[in-house]
């Protein structure tokens, strides 16, 4: 079975992330979300609730096994069986943040290959940063999360 781990802090999910989950669950027999620490970001949702939002979001992808960890997610794909992590890519930021990370991941277990998956063109600019910041002016979330949790992001980010 050939299985992938899509590592993140989905705080909260968005449609870019939903479109890399959905992208990965044709490539793989199964995909892991794995809600993950991130010591340099203050998260707006617990890891309990991001995983229910991500499960709600993920209801009709039949493949995809949602989890969290505040472990390395090396760690978390090895005792998995998982030998592949796919990442997004959005930008050239995010291509210098994926690469040094790729090459610690690459250290610690060489055997854990990392698959980057480009956005599609209508989520290229979405980032959960970007979401909130359009809560915070009242304006229009439903291009950019998924609809299951549209109202709970907004109730938690209008607080």
């Amino acid at each position: 079975m050939r299985k992938a781990c899509y590592p993140g802090s989905f705080d909260p999910i968005s449609n870019g992330h939903l479109d890399i989950i959905e992208r990965a669950s044709r490539q793989f027999d199964e995909v892991h979300v794995l809600v993950s620490y991130n010591v340099n970001k203050k998260s707006t949702f617990t890891p309990d609730e991001r995983v229910d939002m991500i499960k709600r979001a993920c209801k009709n992808i039949k493949n995809v096994v949602v989890s969290k960890s505040s472990d390395l997610t090396v760690k978390y794909c090895k005792e998995n069986g998982i030998q592949t992590m796919v990442r997004g890519l959005r930008n050239y930021m995010d291509y210098e943040n994926e690469f040094s990370l790729y090459q610690f991941n690459r250290d610690i277990d060489p055997k854990i290959e990392t698959l980057l998956l480009f956005p599609s063109t209508r989520t290229q600019f979405v980032s959960s940063s970007s979401i909130k910041e359009l809560v915070a002016f009242n304006l229009d979330i439903t291009p950019y999360v998924p609809k299951e949790i549209i109202d709970e992001v907004i109730s938690r980010l209008k607080k």
